[in-house]
């Protein structure tokens, strides 16, 4: 019998290989949908003068490594950008640091910078200068993960008038955007604008379930007063309203037989609704001084505000899971295909209904018309309604202020110094979205009722408004926000002299954080309401580096760092939603850095190779996840974190003839854990606190391949551009569940023997190779140039790649009873296997992206 059931698996699991192939089912990019739009700007299409070589004849005896002239930086991005989310040097996003005019934009609560604010405005942000992490320049101390400044000024923008068209079968299907310049007149006034639409409906979005709405709008101006002062003021914003889809279990994808089953939608009256919706707005606005005092000095100072709205929804609800996708809805939950228990916990008839259920799409979505009908009833008794859909906010206003000084002070030998002031608000709340046919339900703790009254004061979350009902609009659960305020200095130096080129950049600075609740939580009566304490931490850093041009195009480059950095607003309170507490043990952050390299650049071949090693300790993360060996959320803090990333880069571009090169890249990346780590976690039922150890060693960096090569071939004649690539991607790891390797939670599985555990392995993605293709032709139609392009992603079709994904926090087991003592618990397996089914995307299969653009 069990044969036969690890048979019908087998056979579900080579189901998805045909279907691979011919499957029209569109899927998701783990890409966000704005970087998605970046990504597939027509300079991917049209070949940039950097791709074309145009300079190539030029053989130089003196060579600066930068992410212009290094191989590997310039063309990783749009190499590795056909369906695979890759994080430079296996990097979180904040490790990047991302400037405007000078002043830094990334969000300060996380230290991420939100792609969407520049989302669909893709002619307004060209200008741009990247610097690696080992690179001087005029604006920052710059990110592990290197630096990019904008320049947003009028005057640097193309004049003359832009209509871009596109369709595809992206996250979008149809995209228009107009762009205006005049360049800088004889009066000194520069103006430029662009404005553009991004458009899916449910009917034609690649994924079901989906849609996009985006609307983007950027403008600058700019007036040069005279030879010394020039004013430039800039203000865009890009509000969006998208369905999001969920990853999901392999098993789940094999029953719906689509690798982008996404469980997040179903049907209402009929028609297809999203249950998870994310609108977003950010109008920002920039204003820029530029005072050159003579030739040899320059002041820039920069204003920046950003009002961020930010809303996701999410269906919830306080009876049965009305998930598609909830574990007790597989058939695995009625038989352990994985086990070795010879039938036991065996359910035939109940395997085989869930299997026939899943066939049903119906099954497979949210049933919208039985949480309504469930609703309706109890309203007629007067009682809570038990399914709703929910809207968690995260606003922010945040100001900063930017000065730099530039000074030339003698051949080849230049100082920068520059100071940033930035004050953040993170407003975070959550409100009702739709009450689903419901009247109303009580802001109350449910987890707590039976320990407490449903109307005791400690099974409120608001205890200033008592036992409150909550309909459509009002705000319940949590309300408080976060500030932080941050002042910087930072130096750079740097000098060519003779064959030497070097740099030595450091800063300073220090933060402020606290919070202030706007709800008097029920377990933290006295240390919920109004303003915490305040936590400073001070920061700095020190960087430099060297290249040592050895003639005839040969250079080796070295470079060497040391950081403090202060922990962000994200990852300091132990329970934000609850109260005020800080983390326990909160330090700085403790990065040490290296580089070394070589490379060569003369007629025929331009080469980097770079190895790297980044050491990391003292890190803070925050993770909150629901706990059902608990029965409620916890709030895990892990201090302490230790990691190491290190690799090697390799970066060649042959130029095969005129028209003909060649270029080829390859990442052997290494990104873990290299001890295990204290954790301090709460309850939400208790309020407690708990001491663990997280047995998270040698866990991987995740959600990007640690494995990454590519091989293209670019041809160009006559205003022809054809390019072909393909890519190799491997060790794809997931994001690992601390909970499973938790040193109780270990104890309970039966993973403690002999005096040691034994540690779940860290859950992988599939890799593989995948091909990619475009094609351009520039015409000219009544005298300006009409650029056609089409990029052709996965030519093979290949939808088996994962691309992101994570590990289930449940246990495969449930207890039953504690001891009295505390120290044991009884516990029982579970039938369904959390370790063995863990939520993963996949890549789109063949997509493509058809592009048109008029000058004139």
């Amino acid at each position: 019998m069990k044969m036969k059931h690890l048979l019908l698996v087998l056979a579900l699991a080579a189901a998805p290989l045909s279907y691979a192939q011919t499957s029209e089912t569109a899927a998701v990019d783990t890409l966000s949908n704005v970087e998605q739009d970046l990504l597939a700007d027509d300079s991917n299409f049209t070949f940039t003068e950097s791709q074309l070589g145009e300079n190539d004849d030029m053989t130089s005896d003196v060579i600066q490594i930068n992410s212009n002239s290094n191989v590997y930086l310039n063309q990783m991005s749009w190499a590795w950008s056909g369906g695979i989310w890759f994080k430079y040097r296996a990097l979180d996003n904040a490790y990047n640091d991302i400037y405007m005019n000078g002043v830094q934009v990334n969000n300060p609560e996380n230290g991420r910078f939100t792609y969407s604010t520049i989302g669909g405005m893709n002619d307004a942000v060209r200008n741009k200068d990247d610097v690696g992490a080992f690179e001087g320049n005029n604006y920052s101390f710059s990110g592990l993960g290197g630096s990019t400044n904008y320049n947003l000024r009028a005057s640097q923008m193309a004049a003359g008038h832009k209509v871009t068209l596109s369709g595809t079968n992206r996250n979008y299907t149809l995209r228009g955007m107009y762009s205006y310049g005049t360049g800088l007149s004889k009066a000194g006034w520069a103006f430029f604008g662009t404005i553009g639409y991004r458009w899916a409906n449910m009917q034609t979005a690649n994924v079901k379930g989906t849609f996009y709405n985006s609307l983007s709008a950027f403008m600058s101006v700019q007036k040069v007063i005279n030879e010394k002062h020039s004013l430039n003021l800039a203000a865009w914003a890009n509000p969006t309203e998208r369905a999001t889809a969920g990853a999901s279990t392999d098993e789940a994808n094999w029953l719906a037989n689509d690798y982008q089953y996404n469980p997040y939608w179903g049907y209402q009256d009929g028609k297809k609704r999203a249950s998870r919706v994310v609108t977003n707005v950010e109008p920002s606005f920039l204003a820029t001084w530029d005072f050159d005092i003579n030739e040899n000095m320059k002041l820039t100072t920069s204003a920046f505000l950003k009002f961020a709205e930010y809303k996701t929804t999410k269906l919830n609800y306080n009876g049965t899971n009305p998930h598609p996708d909830y574990w007790k809805r597989f058939p695995s939950y009625n038989y352990n295909v994985w086990g070795d228990e010879d039938g036991k916990n065996y359910d035939n008839d109940a395997f085989w209904t869930s299997y026939e259920n899943w066939q049903d799409e119906h099954y497979r979505q949210i049933n919208f018309d039985e949480l309504y009908f469930a609703n309706t009833q109890l309203n007629k008794i007067g009682a809570d309604a038990i399914y709703w859909i929910e809207a968690r906010h995260n606003d922010h206003l945040m100001t900063n202020l930017s000065s730099s000084y530039d000074w030339n002070f003698g051949k080849g030998v230049k100082w920068s110094i520059g100071l940033q002031l930035l004050s953040n608000r993170g407003s975070h709340y959550q409100t009702m979205e739709d009450l689903l046919g419901g009247q109303y339900f009580h802001n109350t703790n449910t987890y707590l009722v039976g320990d407490y009254t449903q109307t005791a004061a400690e099974a409120m979350y608001d205890v200033n408004h008592g036992y409150q009902k909550i309909i459509e609009g009002d705000r319940f659960r949590y309300d408080y926000d976060l500030w932080n305020q941050d002042i910087k200095l930072w130096t750079g130096f740097t000098m060519d002299k003779d064959i030497m080129h070097s740099f030595i950049t450091a800063k300073m600075g220090g933060r402020r954080m606290w919070r202030e609740g706007f709800m008097r939580n029920g377990l933290f009566q006295d240390n919920s309401y109004g303003k915490s304490g305040k936590a400073h931490f001070m920061d700095g850093g020190m960087k430099m580096g060297s290249t040592l041009n050895l003639g005839n195009g040969h250079a080796v480059t070295a470079g060497v760092g040391y950081e403090l950095k202060a922990p962000t607003a994200s990852v300091a309170f132990m329970c934000p939603e609850m109260n005020n507490d800080f983390v326990q043990d909160l330090r700085n952050e403790k990065v040490v850095t290296a580089e070394v390299g070589y490379a060569i650049s003369n007629k025929w071949i331009r080469m980097n190779l770079t190895g790297y090693y980044y050491y990391t300790h003292d890190g803070n993360e925050w993770q909150q996840y629901y706990n059902d060996d608990i029965n409620s959320f916890s709030y895990n803090s892990l201090t302490g974190v230790k990691k190491e990333h290190y690799g090697v880069e390799l970066g060649l571009r042959l130029k095969i003839t005129s028209s003909l090169d060649l270029v080829a890249l390859g990442t052997y990346s290494e990104a873990k854990y290299i001890d295990d780590t204290n954790v301090t976690w709460m309850s939400s039922t208790t309020g407690e606190l708990q001491q663990e150890i997280c047995h998270n060693k040698d866990m991987r960096a995740s959600g990007t391949p640690l494995t990454a090569t590519s091989l293209a071939l670019n041809y160009r004649i006559k205003r022809w551009y054809l390019n072909l690539t393909g890519n190799y991607y491997d060790r794809i790891y997931l994001s690992y569940s601390t909970n499973m390797r938790y040193e109780q939670n270990m104890r309970n599985a039966g993973r403690y023997h002999s005096g040691e555990f034994d540690v779940p392995e860290q859950a992988k993605g599939n890799g593989g190779f995948m091909l990619n293709a475009s094609i351009g032709r520039q015409f000219i139609v009544a005298h300006n140039p009409l650029s056609v392009n089409l990029q052709l992603c996965n030519l093979t079709n290949r939808r088996n790649i994962t691309t992101g994904g994570y590990e289930q926090s449940r246990s495969n087991y449930s207890v039953t009873e504690t001891v009295n003592s505390g120290t044991e618990s009884t516990t029982q397996p579970r039938t369904y296997n959390f370790e063995k089914n863990a939520k993963k995307f996949y890549t789109q299969g063949f997509n493509f992206m058809l592009n048109l653009n008029y000058r004139f």
